[in-house]
């Protein structure tokens, strides 16, 4: 009797042991998202509106990216209309919040706050400042062409059936031995002629659309000792013989901090000269000003809201742009992306400074920038400085198909649209040359505006046939340097990165790959959940 019960004992405590076990496994997700950008937090809301289970993964300590951390004027050149879904519910709650209709510009907070209410009302998952482990084997586990698993820095592990990196680098898609390329292509690959590179000392300046806006007006000397070219050449000027125009390379357009600033004085916390400010830094910057350029280096939108608070972005011949200094990030390990970030910090902080208080700045200006200041109300705990820098370009899939400057020109069509792009085919300042004649022109800078909006193709969102067949990528999209540059903008990520978790779910109902989701089905679902996916769609008299 007492071995039976001793018997029935162990079987009821062993059976607890496996119910406890069962209990503290990992759950399988149907989708993991992985990332820090406005693309994130939508697919994570995409996917739970469609009854997946879902987690979002964000690399940082908040949620919404740049549409919440200080790019509050988005460039989508008045087509409102182009795209519907959960871009179309963030941008209509921004409205609300203002009580206005179409509000373009708005404060970071309110783009923040929008995004923490959507995922909360959602009931999404979300880890924050949980990075994915880049190393070797450890980060990314494989089930031959399937992501089983991802492992963070931390330790932890998500696994899921479907997995979408929505981050604005590209680190799991890379992790995961996915094709994609970092840098310019040149002009022969694609048959692009804005690619590679492209100088502003050229003479009709066919790539460039808007005259000699964001270029150098006046001769300024490039070197230290203006003249003397043994004194070697000023802080990110390169001088580089045989640059000609449409030649490829790995460099990619410069980055900045969208600085939100207040004119309010009951606001505004004034801006400082940054520890290890260097005036040499600067000394482009003021030169400029010295051969006669009085013109505001800066593009300065004002933000909906009583605050008085602006969107200070480059603009001109030396903004706010760290031209040059971020070539290595797309690539560079968390330590060096973080040095990277500090240096952009201090250089743009050490702009503004020297805007406001040298005197070799027109003092119209210098009265003008000195006017303004970090705000108190936003990034409260940063100080009033933005949480993340401005990447506008990194890796970028290589898939099966390409989106290039001719479907946004409209001379080749996708077949299977997602979303659709409207904005001009635009790249910052790559590298500040000297030019033939020895003085400093800015290369890289282009823009041309698409005659109308156009479609991004779903093959554009995934690896290419034979690689990954469970992961999309709509950030780090497969598009060219050029294409990429009118692609970039925050509502377009949000609509493509709604339609990869629509597609994320077929794939998981229909038991395939993510290449073999079958596109009329996929539309038919896009158009159902108000997305504007088809050129045809777009209705401009909605504007």
């Amino acid at each position: 009797m007492k071995k039976t019960l001793f018997f029935l004992l162990s079987v009821i405590t062993a059976l607890s042991c496996q119910k406890i076990s069962a209990a503290e496994k990992e759950p399988v997700y149907d989708i993991v998202v992985y990332g820090d950008s406005s693309g994130a937090v939508v697919a994570a809301l995409a996917a739970k509106r469609e009854g997946r289970s879902v987690i979002l993964v964000n690399s940082t300590k908040f949620l919404g990216g740049m549409s919440a951390s200080g790019l509050g004027a988005t460039d989508f050149l008045g087509y409102r209309s182009t795209f519907g879904g959960i871009a179309s519910d963030f941008y209509d709650a921004v409205s609300a919040h203002y009580g206005l209709k179409n509000v373009r510009s708005f404060e970071p907070h309110v783009g923040k706050k929008v995004f923490d209410k959507m995922i909360s009302d959602a009931g999404v998952t979300v880890v924050y400042n949980e990075q994915l482990d880049r190393t070797s084997g450890k980060g990314v586990t494989m089930d031959g062409k399937r992501i089983k698993a991802i492992t963070t820095l931390s330790g932890k592990t998500y696994e899921g059936k479907m997995f979408i990196d929505a981050s604005y680098v590209g680190d799991l898609m890379a992790a995961a031995g996915v094709t994609y390329t970092v840098g310019r292509e040149p002009e022969s690959q694609y048959g692009e002629d804005l690619a590679g590179v492209r100088r502003g000392d050229t003479n009709p300046r066919v790539h460039y659309g808007q005259k000699d806006k964001d270029h150098f007006i006046k001769d300024v000397d490039p070197y230290i000792k203006p003249g003397d070219p043994s004194s070697g050449l000023l802080p990110h000027i390169n001088k580089i013989e045989g640059l000609t125009n449409g030649q490829g390379d790995k460099k990619i357009q410069a980055f900045n901090y969208r600085v939100c600033l207040t004119s309010n004085p009951d606001n505004r916390i004034p801006i400082e000269k940054p520890e290890g400010y260097r005036e040499i830094d600067h000394e482009l910057l003021l030169r400029n000003f010295d051969a006669g350029d009085t013109r505001l280096p800066a593009l300065v939108e004002p933000l909906t809201g009583e605050g008085k608070k602006v969107d200070w972005n480059n603009m001109h011949a030396v903004g706010s742009d760290f031209v040059g200094a971020n070539w290595e990030y797309p690539e560079a390990s968390y330590e060096r992306r973080i040095e990277i970030e500090k240096a952009h910090q201090t250089y743009i902080r050490g702009f503004l400074w020297t805007m406001s208080n040298s005197p070799r700045v027109p003092e119209k200006l210098r009265q003008r920038t000195a006017e303004y200041g970090l705000p108190k109300d936003e990034f409260t705990d940063n100080g009033g400085w933005p949480w993340m820098i401005y990447i506008r370009e990194a890796r970028r899939v290589v898939s099966d198909y390409v989106m290039t400057q001719h479907d946004a020109m409209g001379t080749r069509k996708a077949e299977d649209p997602v979303g659709l792009a409207s904005f001009g085919m635009d790249s910052h300042c790559v590298q500040h040359i000297v030019t033939d004649k020895g003085t400093v022109q800015n290369e890289g800078v282009i823009w041309r505006t698409p005659p109308r909006p156009y479609g991004v193709s779903y093959r554009s969102i995934i690896p290419k046939r034979g690689e990954c067949e469970n992961l999309f990528s709509p950030i780090c999209l497969s598009a060219s340097h050029v294409a990429h540059g009118s692609i970039r903008m925050e509502p377009v990520f949000m609509s493509l990165s709604q339609s990869s978790a629509i597609a994320a779910g077929m794939a998981i109902d229909g038991k395939t790959t993510v290449q073999d989701v079958p596109y009329p089905a996929l539309l038919t679902k896009l158009e159902a959940a108000k997305q504007i996916a088809r050129p045809e769609a777009w209705n401009r008299k909605r504007q």
